[in-house]
């Protein structure tokens, strides 16, 4: 900038080398700057200072058309239009009088002077509440008085008559910071006044500065006509020489000769025409460069600023280069001048000969303080670091949008280091910080039964004197918490130990940072309470015992084995969790682990007689508990209620899943970054083996790299994967989000949009109320994918289908949606738009493909290539509707086969069509660019770099997944069942007699029938078989197509073996009887069976079964004598809610039994009775629905065959008839040059590459999404990078270890120290293992001592809090070797030094332990009382009676019944800890 302002100035000369010129060495020359020169400098700063301007008006148009604007008020407008136009008219004067005339030197100080408005707005602003008032006061006025002199130093140091525009220009320029240095607590009424416009203009300022930014460019034209009226003789010159003067014209040199006009008087020196006029030539373009060169520089230190202090490195890179921008250039430019002083001829190879900055006269180094006046600079400068010291103190959090960090979107290209810096927030609030929660745990509901960290204080409870409520949000609200909700059905144990080691990982780490705030007090901005929640589909099956009770099923037992197996690989050790705690539910039933971290682990088992199952209606039930039940029934404030709502995260996972925490923090980055985000997802990474899974690598790659990044960028994702994504509370607890996710499905569409894919339905549910879905690349998640294709085709056919209807629906409510929606856009509507025309026109693209592949490749006719590829399409379909669907999944894997063969013959006909029509055919560049841009996506996405090795597969197969899986979805549409991970269930008796009553009643209408071919003989075996399509005439024949077994068949079978069962069981009941071994004495002196049969009270006792014929007797006998022995026995009476039978199992392991408290039994009896009661079977509802979905499979498969035949059809006949109608494309044009012997011509013919009108729109279409998507994912890949850079720590340009304090340094590895601490492995012995002293040598190795080591060794229970206080309070800093886990830390005798001291304030403060929710463990807390006589039913006589639980053991816990209590550490004692027995809490069983 003040490069080109140096040649505005009016009849500038300037020393010139001589070098190359043929002039005389011992005399003087200079070069004066022509007025087309300066015209030039003249636009060209006037373009650098509209520039800024001109994004700023792209950015708020950007903005008020993509996103919602609001219109300000007029008092706002107008204040914001005088404070900008006092702004231009400042910065106009500064650019175009003011800097021409100073020299560089005084330029660049004069820029430390233009803040005294915001000191002046500052210092009004500071209110009675604010923190050290007085100095702030004091140094404001400094501020101020600093600022006041750069009014009247400069025209009484510069003698020249326009000095006075010095205090003008820099009085009107501070102006435009006013907003950043107002404070509504102000005791100022105007400051008040505009505090209140200040508050307005936050929310309208993009429609505001569509005008404001318009008004400046304008204003900024006329004021510099205005001014440079003042300089210039005609300023008309600016128009009628604007061409001329980006053009070369000659510089002219001149001698400079010296005067003596007296002896007195020094040498003058003048300049006067030499005798041989030399010129030199101007270079045309420079004022261009220089011009490109500032903007671009200013451009990069505003995004460069803002990047960093989007990834929290403000203060180094952001605060300190601002800090030191006008010293740093004031030292550049004094040493610049001071060498071309001595030498011209220095900078000839960087800058023209008559170009360079005014330099000041002089000796510049001697008269720098005296002649420059550096004193009073230094005080500007220092009034200028006060008045912006707020940019050394962020308070944002990590990833803050632009609009948090900066007042003013963009900035001002002539003063960009100071624009910046006071744009930079003042006002921007802080994190959460555990050292300002004061959380009180409070037993007095149980609505926070398992979360210890929010207060549950009544309003009259927490109210302030006088009677008023209190309805303060507190600091404790603001916590993050997560619930991680994992859905759960028929997981392998390799899946289920996948997802409990990843909620592991998260219990150790929440708990390594409770413990890191409860006793090495330290602040972590990253805290957060987790707790874990499973959903147990279909979780109950009939014992095997008792066919009329219930028990829970394989799956539930497999995940109580495995569970100790995850904790061991997570811990690295031998444990063993306590037994699960066991609490019948209206639902079913709960099973409630207490993790090593002491987070709760609970497991909600669902029993489809009671509850309705799949997916869906799981996540309905843990959004109503957890967001319903357990928040918005807490007995506070409406207004902690939001805060905590807008706190609380629900973490979705699937039962495979497999994640690290720091994937779940860069998730909740995203919340904290935008509080209008619903819903964020993560990569998700398919997992398995197989050419399947290869596929599917790739896939996945592709759909986030280039899909789902775009959807980021230039809208919302529309889908956020129920595996692993972080959904905000509040945005689920949106009436029109959670109610209507409750919908019962009735139409044939719901069915589909509802019911097959309901993530992303529920995301089409957030994004219709305005939130935001985004998608974070960094946060990594891997889960299983399916390894067959059976299995792939039927999941693909759900997702298919779900996703069309609700992009459909979402494209269908476009207007609403846009209108609510900031984020959502026309042009993003029209972008999907695209894609699904492609989706659904995607078949007859692949089709086109093909046909013209083998006619370029087998050298055959259109309509031949036509035919062959038509036919099997066509049986294709037809399959697909008379088939079953084993028989469509082998036909299309049959097909797939081929057409990967086929498309082999494809590769090599696009290659000899590349090679005919050149690298500039369409193709070729379709191509080229496709894969180009897959190469570059696995480039700047290393990690996953080999994801796009199975390329070549993911080639082969297009003609099957886009073009056979889109049949094979849209002919299935009708079918709903879900697919995938479905096993063989127990039925029960009644359900089997009822079906085998259906057979016989089959069999005897059939037998009624007359049949003539049955008559003969010759009708088949109709009972055994069945067809997809059947044909009849008159009862005279039946033609059955594509037969298949009936599976009833089966039904019988074990419907006949269940009978034989159920036969010998009864008579083993009758041997023990005959024995007098079937009976004991109870304690009360009754009787009852040894047998732990039992019925439910609600249940019928009568026998279900039926009898072969001729076994009347026998079963007649039997029963009289089960009869008699239960009317010896007492039945045992059983209540689903106090001793259901599945309590009972000994597989759930001997842990206690607990109860729901009376208002969550009423929850849950609401919630089922209102959305989530069983749906019975209703054969007509059934027949209904199977027809409308047969309706509306025939509608969607009509219109989509249709649009594909014509869109084939059309497109075929097109390029059949190319030669009439065609376009020639312009690229690969082909040149034939004849030479005709006879006219000795040379003829020069030209071949265009002819395309069809319909193929060159795809092309177009095609291209512009691939781009589109291609320059999306660069951006999104850069705020991926931002967002990496801001969760890790960029240790190049911090203090080394050795330099950093040792609390610093202790406080910065303060987690991973409490990580150390709590570890369980080595808890006992606390020593390094043989293996690691010895070596790993095989011949060193102690195997048969480590072996019986492990025989006789005890399987340890504990938690990490006892571990961690174990170690950290047994632990010497003189005796080294007690904590060998900080083996490993750098500094790590200053590390124990500081642990130490940690330890003793924290035994001098034990009354003030609590922090950010974690309660002071060194004082007695009175013992909880968990057993509730309130539900427990009273017996007929009127007492009490409590049932004892036979599957109940005693824990080995360490915490159980015990704490530990701190005491005065004594170095000199191994033991500085001692347990205290708590009173023994009272518990309900069943005996």
């Amino acid at each position: 900038m003040l490069f080109m302002t140096s040649h505005v100035r009016q009849d500038r000369t300037l020393p010139v080398c001589k070098k190359g010129l043929g002039l005389e060495r011992d005399r003087d020359y200079e070069v004066k700057i022509p007025e087309q020169e300066r015209l030039a400098w003249i636009w060209c700063l006037f373009f650098a200072v509209i520039i800024p301007e001109l994004f700023t008006l792209f950015r708020s148009s950007r903005i008020c058309v993509f996103k919602s604007y609001r219109k300000p008020k007029l008092t706002t407008f107008m204040t914001v239009f005088l404070m900008e136009t006092l702004h231009v008219l400042g910065l106009s004067l500064l650019v175009f009088v003011v800097l021409p005339d100073l020299d560089v030197v005084k330029a660049v100080m004069l820029t430390n002077c233009v803040c005294f408005m915001p000191a002046l707005f500052s210092l009004l602003s500071h209110h009675k509440d604010e923190e050290k008032r007085p100095l702030k006061v004091i140094l404001d006025i400094l501020s101020i008085i600093a600022q006041a002199t750069g009014f009247v130093i400069w025209p009484i140091v510069e003698h020249y008559k326009r000095s006075w525009t010095i205090p003008v220009a820099v009085f009107l320029i501070s102006f435009t910071w006013w907003e950043n240095f107002i404070d509504k607590k102000s005791p100022v009424g105007l400051i008040k006044k505009l505090a209140n416009v200040k508050g307005d203009l936050r929310k309208s300022r993009y429609f505001t500065y569509i005008f404001i930014s318009i008004w400046k460019i304008i204003l900024i034209f006329c004021s510099m006509l205005v001014f440079l009226y003042m300089t210039m003789e005609n300023v008309s010159n600016l128009f009628h020489l604007f061409k001329n003067s980006f053009r070369s014209h000659l510089v002219m040199v001149y001698q400079v000769k010296t005067l003596v006009l007296d002896s007195n008087l020094p040498d003058l020196p003048t300049a006067s025409p030499i005798h041989e006029e030399i010129a030199i030539d101007s270079l045309a373009m420079t004022p261009i460069y220089v011009a490109l060169i500032q903007v671009s520089a200013s451009l990069l230190c505003y995004v460069f600023g803002k990047f960093a202090c989007k990834i929290c490195i403000q203060g180094f890179s952001f605060a300190f280069p601002i800090s030191l921008t006008v010293p740093v250039t004031m030292s550049l430019l004094i040493a610049a001048c001071g060498i071309r002083s001595e030498n011209e001829c220095f900078y000839e190879d960087i800058f023209p000969k008559y170009l360079f900055w005014t330099c000041p006269d002089g000796d510049f180094f001697q008269d720098f303080v005296s002649k420059q006046h550096a004193w009073i600079w230094l005080l500007w400068l220092l009034s200028q670091t006060w008045i912006a010291v707020h940019i050394w103190t962020p308070k944002c959090e990590r990833l803050a949008s632009t609009e948090k960090l900066f007042v003013n979107p963009m900035y001002i290209g002539v003063l960009v280091d100071q624009s910046v810096a006071f744009n930079r927030r003042r006002d921007d609030i802080a994190e959460i910080k555990s050292s300002d929660i004061d959380l009180v745990v409070n037993e007095y509901t149980d609505s926070s039964q398992y979360y210890e960290t929010i207060s549950v204080h009544t309003d009259e409870s927490s109210g302030s004197h006088n009677g008023r409520s209190g309805h303060t949000v507190r600091n404790s609200d603001h916590i993050t918490r997560i619930y991680a909700c994992a859905t759960m059905w028929h997981e392998t144990p390799d899946e289920m130990i996948q997802m409990l080691k990843s909620v592991m990982r998260m219990d150790e780490d929440q708990c390594a940072r409770r413990n890191a705030q409860k006793y090495l007090n330290i602040v972590d901005p990253d805290y957060y309470e987790f707790e874990v929640h499973a959903f147990f589909d279909d979780a109950f099956e009939l014992s095997d015992d008792n066919d009329e009770e219930m028990v829970v099923n394989r799956f539930v037992k497999q995940l109580i084995r495995v569970i100790d197996v995850a904790a061991s690989n997570v811990h690295q050790t031998n444990i063993r969790l306590k037994p699960p705690k066991k609490l019948p539910t209206p639902y079913g039933g709960r099973l409630v682990w207490t993790m090593p971290g002491k987070n709760k682990l609970i497991a909600h088992l669902k029993d489809k007689i009671k509850i309705r199952h799949r997916k869906r209606w799981s996540q309905v039930m843990y959004m109503y508990y957890l967001l319903g039940h357990r928040l918005m029934e807490l007995p506070i404030d409406v207004n902690r209620k939001e805060v905590i709502a807008e706190s609380t995260f629900i973490l979705t996972l699937d039962g495979d899943i497999n994640f690290r925490p720091h994937a779940v923090q860069l998730l909740v980055d995203l919340m904290k970054k935008n509080r209008n985000l619903g819903a964020a997802c993560g990569r998700i990474h398919p997992v398995g083996t197989g050419p399947m899974v290869w596929y599917q690598k790739f896939e996945y790659a592709i759909g986030h790299w280039l899909q789902k990044a775009t959807e980021h960028m230039i809208g919302c994702v529309l889908c956020s994967p129920g595996c692993f994504s972080l959904f905000r509370a509040k945005a689920l607890m949106d009436d029109n989000v959670m109610r209507r996710y409750t919908t019962k499905s009735e139409d044939a569409l719901h069915y589909v949009q509802y019911d097959q894919g309901e993530d992303r339905w529920l995301c089409t549910l957030l994004l219709q109320r305005g939130y935001r879905v985004e998608y974070s690349a960094a946060s990594d998640a891997y889960t299983h994918c399916p390894e067959g294709f059976g299995e792939f085709y039927t999941q693909r056919r759900r997702w298919a289908p779900s996703t069309m209807a609700n992009i459909m629906d979402l494209l269908g409510d476009y207007k609403r949606t846009v209108s609510i929606n900031d984020n959502i856009s026309i042009p993003y509507i029209i972008y999907q738009g695209m894609l699904m025309l492609g989706t659904v026109l995607g078949p007859g693209t692949i089709f086109l493909m093909l046909v013209g592949a083998m006619v370029a490749a087998f050298k055959i006719s259109n309509w031949t290539s036509f035919g062959a590829n038509i036919v099997p399409i066509l049986f294709f379909i037809f399959i697909c509707f008379v088939a079953n669907n084993n028989i469509q999944i082998l036909v299309a894997q049959i097909f797939s086969s081929a057409y990967a063969l086929l498309m082999m013959a494809v590769l090599v006909g696009t290659s000899i069509q590349l090679s005919e029509d050149g690298v500039g055919s369409p193709s070729s560049i379709f191509l080229i660019g496709l894969s180009s841009s897959f190469f570059i996506a696995a480039v700047i996405h290393p990690q996953e770099f080999w994801c796009v090795v199975p390329g070549l597969l993911y080639f082969i197969s297009v003609p099957s997944m886009y073009l056979l899986l889109i049949l094979y979805s849209l002919v299935n549409l009708n079918v709903v069942s879900w697919g995938t991970r479905e096993v063989q269930t127990k039925k029960s008796k009644k359900q089997l007699e009822e079906e085998r009553k259906e057979m016989e009643e089959m069999k005897k209408s059939k037998k009624k029938k007359s049949d003539l071919f049955g008559f003969l003989g010759m009708g088949g075996n109709e009972d055994e078989e069945e067809g997809s399509i059947t044909f009849s005439f008159a009862n005279l024949f039946k033609c059955m197509i594509c037969t298949y077994p009936k599976a009833s068949e089966e039904k019988v079978q074990l419907l006949r073996i269940s009978d034989q069962l159920e036969s010998l069981n009864k008579k083993i009941v009758s041997l023990e009887r005959n024995l007098d071994i079937g009976q004991v004495l109870l304690p009360g002196g009754g009787m009852k069976r040894r047998s732990s049969i039992g019925r439910r009270s609600d249940r019928g006792s009568e026998g279900l079964s039926t009898v072969a014929e001729g076994e009347e007797e026998e079963e007649f006998d039997s029963n009289s004598e089960d009869t008699d022995s239960e009317r010896l026995e007492p039945k045992v009476e059983r209540d689903d809610l106090i001793n259901p039978y599945w309590i009972e199992d000994k597989d759930l392991k001997r842990g206690e039994v607990d109860y729901l408290n009376g208002p969550e039994i009423q929850f849950w009896k609401d919630m089922v009775e209102k959305y989530l009661y069983p749906l019975d079977q209703n054969k007509e509802h059934e027949a209904r629905v199977a027809s409308e979905l047969k309706e509306l499979r025939n509608k969607v498969v009509f219109g989509f065959l249709m649009s594909n035949a014509l869109f084939i059809l059309i497109v075929f006949l097109l390029q059949l008839n190319k030669d009439q109608l065609h376009i020639n494309w312009p690229l690969g044009v082909k040149t034939n040059i004849t030479y005709i012997p006879e006219t000795s011509e040379v003829r020069i013919d030209k071949e265009y590459l002819q395309l069809e009108p319909i193929g060159l729109v795809f092309a177009t279409f095609f291209a512009i999404i691939l781009i589109v998507q291609f320059l999306a994912m660069l951006f999104h890949r850069f705020g991926t990078l931002s967002h990496i850079l801001a969760s890790i720590e960029v240790t190049c340009f911090n203090k080394k270890v050795e330099d950093m304090t040792e609390d610093a340094f202790f406080d910065k590895n303060a987690i991973q120290i409490a990580r150390q601490l709590q570890k369980l492995r080595g808890l006992e012995d606390d020593e390094k293992s043989e293996d690691y002293e010895t070596g790993d040598r095989l011949a060193r190795r102690k195997t048969i001592h480590n072996l019986e080591k492990r025989r006789h060794q005890k399987t340890r229970v504990g938690t990490l809090d006892v571990a961690f206080r174990k170690r950290f309070m047994n632990f010497s800093p003189e005796n080294e070797i007690g904590t060998p886990v900080l083996s490993g830390f750098q500094r790590r005798k200053d590390t124990l030094k500081v642990l130490a001291d940690r330890r003793t304030s924290l035994m001098k403060k034990t009354g003030q332990m609590e922090t950010l929710g974690a309660r002071n463990q060194f004082t007695n807390q009175p013992s909880r009382q968990r057993g509730r006589l309130d539900r427990i039913l009273a017996t007929p006589n009127g007492t009490m009676e409590g049932f004892k639980n036979t599957a109940f053991e005693g824990s080995s816990d360490e915490e159980e019944g015990q704490k530990v209590k701190m005491q005065i550490y004594n170095p000199g004692s191994k033991s500085s800890y001692r347990e205290e027995s708590d009173s023994p809490r009272k518990r309900l069983s069943h005996k």
